[in-house]
Parts: C-alpha cells; sequence; structure tokens
C-alpha cells in the first residue's frame, strides 16, 4: 500500500477506512462480522481508521477499541485512528442533532473518545460540524490544549467554507479538512479545495464512492433494505438514479481500458486531484474492502483525469446529498 502524508508527522495508507457503516446508517449491523473485516484491514495496507463519537452514539469508537485491544502492540502501533465531536444527538433514536463546539464539551468528548477506544492518544480529532454561531478561534484554542496534554496528536475540520478553514489554521494548524467529495460531489472544488492546497492541509474525502452509486451497484432503490438511509436520500430515488447513471455510463470506457471497476476509477480520480487527499471508503465486504485498497496503484494517464474532471459540466446530479437536517452545518 502507498502512503501519503496528511501533515510531515501523520503518515497514513493512500486509501483509508471509513468505520460508520458499521454502527448504523446502512442497514443491519453485526458486531462479529465487523471485527472479522477489521481484522483485513492490515492484509489490505489499510491503516488509518475513520470514526466518530456520533456513529451509533459511542457503539464505532468501543467497537474500534475491542478491535485494538485484541492486536499485539506492534500491529496496533501500526494504526492511525481518526474521530469526531460536535454533533450532539438526541438520546432516543430519532435523527435530530445540534451543533456543539463548546469547549467544555469538546474536552468531555475527547475523554470519552479515549475510554471508549481504549488509547492514550487519539491521532487525528476532527470538529465534526462548525456552529456558525461559535467562535471558531475558541474552539481551536481549546483543541490546540489537547494537542499540548498530548490528549490529541493532530486536529481536523468537517464540512468547513474556505473562510473558517483559513481562520481556523490562522490559530492553530488544522492537519485535515474532511469532507463530501467525489465524482458525483463536487462542491468543494470553487473555492474549498483551492484554500486546502494554498495551506497545504489533508483532504480526507468521505463518501468516495458516493455512497456506494459510483461503484455500479445500486441501480434501484429496493437495492436498499429497511433502516439503510439511501432508500429514503433524495439521489437515490428511482428517476434520479435513473438521470444519474449517466455517471456511470462515462466511467465505462475507462473500466475497459485500466481492466478495473468503477470504484476503483472513482478512487484513482480523487488521489490524481491533489498529493495530500486520503479518501476514506467505507464498506462491510471484505472483497470490497481489497478492492478499493487496490485502487491506490492505479494512475491515470493525465488525459483521462482531464475528462473526469470535465464530467461534472456535462452530466449534471439531482437530488441534494443530504435532508435539511443532515445539512446542518454543512460548509459553513
Amino acid at each position: 500500500m502507498k502512503t501519503r502524508n496528511l501533515s510531515q508527522d501523520l503518515t497514513v495508507s493512500a486509501i483509508g477506512y471509513g468505520a460508520m457503516g458499521l454502527s448504523e446508517f446502512y442497514g443491519e449491523t453485526d458486531d462479529k462480522k465487523s471485527l472479522a473485516l477489521l481484522g483485513k484491514l492490515a492484509e489490505a495496507g489499510v491503516n488509518f481508521i475513520d470514526s466518530a463519537n456520533l456513529y451509533g452514539r459511542g457503539h464505532n469508537e468501543r467497537l474500534i477499541g475491542h478491535f485494538l485491544a485484541q492486536l499485539d502492540s506492534q500491529t496496533r502501533d501500526q494504526f492511525k485512528i481518526a474521530t469526531k465531536c460536535g454533533i450532539d444527538r438526541d438520546p432516543d433514536a430519532a435523527y435530530a442533532r445540534k451543533i456543539n463546539n463548546q469547549p467544555d464539551y469538546i474536552v468531555r468528548c475527547c475523554h470519552e473518545s479515549l475510554q471508549r477506544l481504549g488509547v492514550e492518544k487519539i491521532d487525528l480529532f476532527y470538529l465534526h460540524r462548525v456552529d456558525k454561531d461559535a467562535d471558531i478561534e475558541e474552539s481551536m484554542h481549546c483543541l490546540s490544549r489537547l494537542v499540548k496534554e498530548g490528549k490529541i496528536g493532530h486536529v481536523g475540520l468537517c464540512e468547513v467554507s474556505a473562510a473558517t478553514l483559513q481562520k481556523a489554521h490562522a490559530v492553530f494548524p488544522v492537519t485535515a479538512l474532511q469532507t463530501e467529495y467525489s465524482l458525483w460531489t463536487r462542491d468543494i472544488e470553487e473555492s474549498i479545495l483551492p484554500m486546502v492546497k494554498s495551506l497545504g492541509i489533508g483532504l480526507v474525502p468521505y463518501s468516495p464512492l458516493g455512497r456506494g452509486f459510483l461503484t455500479g451497484k445500486y441501480l434501484k432503490n429496493t437495492d436498499f433494505p429497511e433502516g439503510d438511509f439511501r432508500r429514503n436520500n433524495a439521489r437515490f430515488q428511482q428517476d434520479n438514479i435513473d438521470h444519474n447513471r449517466k455517471m456511470l455510463d462515462a466511467i465505462t470506457p475507462l473500466m475497459q481500458k485500466y481492466h478495473c471497476t468503477s470504484g476503483q476509477i472513482a478512487l484513482a480520480w480523487l488521489l490524481a486531484q491533489y498529493e495530500k487527499t486520503v479518501p476514506i471508503p467505507g464498506t462491510k465486504n471484505a472483497n470490497y474492502l481489497a478492492e478499493n485498497a487496490a485502487a491506490a496503484d492505479l494512475v491515470l494517464d493525465k488525459s483521462d483525469v482531464a475528462l473526469l474532471n470535465d464530467i461534472h459540466s456535462k452530466i449534471l446530479i439531482k437530488g441534494s446529498r443530504y435532508t435539511e437536517e443532515g445539512m446542518k452545518g454543512i460548509n459553513v
């Protein structure tokens, strides 16, 4: 597995792993199967695991903590763990949430995450969403103190605007920005990606496979079981799927040229955008995990990167990526 530097002292596998689906949002979960899948990460060369206190209300971090506890110290040290705080969910099963960036909340969440993960230091700790009414400088000062105390190694932000990123970075170095970015979600290219590059910040795209759409495996809304949030997501309504599959049709010739899958094309395109890009596709399937990891070795010709760069000007993707509730705190 090739590696990439999110910062001078944080080197991770070029393809990471997004663990959210092991706890909720994508249908049924099974801890035994999830632990078996996590056990395949090292075999695939993937050492960068992304979690959050939000996922399963702590379940995801506990699951990863259980996985790490089973490893010998040498193997454990190979893994870099990222987690997040900043979205405060209701204690019941509802989707409703509020953004909380208060320093005391950040500190409490950090301590709780350390305990659930069973680690002494979190390698990369993100503010999951930013409250437009909060003081980002105050939040960054709080996060910087956690770095100085040795509780976290690096600070990250998620889904922030270029202006917020620049303001935060001026207070304390932001190691990575995590945001949705893929062939069918290109919002960041106007101002956010240029700012990321100018500041030399790492980029961690989540949903790099368009929540599975770019793999070509989900062409019917009925493919999603009850409990999978994509079933009710606007982009995955059947009329929009039928329209959006034009994106897959455009990728097909490249699949044939490179003898690979559409998902691997999508990941290789992301890797070609910026040398500090580390996508974090998620899966519950060991075969797909290996397939995603192999995309790190796929190098697209410059002409094909240019073709894919321009694809969004020809194909307008239909359907919003989140509900109104889910858009809270996006690109503040």
